[in-house]
């Protein structure tokens, strides 16, 4: 299962960000993000550094700006919920265009949009330069509970199969007559989501049965991926230390 799964979310490259070690890229990631999210929302100019370094990933890592833009719409629900902060904060109150705009539930509606699209761009970038293999393989070296890895490679490998399965069941439903596009028609679609639960929890059954018969003890068995070394941890801590080093001057005179 580990090796030789694609996945929509990853670039087949050769460049510098695909040859890197995966626990190097997932350590700067996580090193990364945690600045961005210390990091005091009223500091403009440490976000527009954060999305300039953004940016320059996307390139390193040759990654189209189609894929990227299609990729960063996953934080539309984000988006949806900030649009309406302005309106729902408390006051004091601010006019804008003819509208009255709560002043904390803008800046809270910046905070989430900033550091969410920033957030979710380093990810991007991760999983794009990354295999899901490689990933599952790094976190295992960096000595995460390898029942938590094979949860995780799990998920991601039977999630493209139940979504299949649903969307069959979806295209079986239109053909038999039934288009819901209304909330009054979602009862047969909500029934047939129960039933896909229950089918995937009996294959979870069978699938671990069937591993168990064949010797499994606990840990899956991963394929290679290249290897840390001294230099690329120093390019990690460089890029987490430099994302640091805004945050603490952001912080500094916030």
């Amino acid at each position: 299962m580990s090796g030789g799964h694609a996945h929509t979310l990853h670039i087949h490259g050769h460049s510098v960000l695909h040859k890197l070690a995966p626990e190097v890229k997932i350590a700067a990631m996580l090193g990364g993000i945690l600045a961005i999210v210390l990091t005091p929302r009223e500091q403009f100019w440490a976000f527009g550094l954060y999305g300039l370094v953004v940016i320059l990933l996307l390139g390193i890592g040759e990654i189209p700006l189609g894929f990227y833009l299609r990729r960063v719409l996953v934080e539309a629900p984000f988006v949806a919920f900030a649009v309406f902060l302005p309106f729902l904060g408390s006051e004091p109150t601010t006019s804008l265009a003819g509208l009255e705009l709560s002043i904390e539930g803008s800046w809270a509606a910046w905070n989430i949009l900033a550091k969410a699209t920033l957030g979710v761009s380093l990810s991007i970038v991760l999983a794009a330069t990354t295999e899901i293999p490689h990933i599952l393989k790094g976190l295992e070296r960096l000595r995460v509970p390898s029942l938590m890895i094979a949860i995780a490679g799990f998920m991601i490998r039977y999630l493209d199969v139940v979504t299949s399965e649903l969307q069959r069941a979806r295209i079986a439903m239109t053909a038999r007559g039934h288009d819901a596009r209304w909330f009054w028609q979602a009862r047969p679609l909500a029934t047939s989501a129960g039933a896909m639960f229950i089918r995937a929890y009996e294959r979870g059954e069978r699938i671990h049965q069937a591993m168990l018969a064949r010797g499994f003890d606990g840990s899956m068995p991963m394929i290679d991926a290249p290897g840390e070394d001294r230099t690329r941890w120093e390019l990690a801590a460089g890029f987490a230390g430099a994302l640091w080093t805004v945050a603490a001057i952001a912080m500094v005179f916030a």
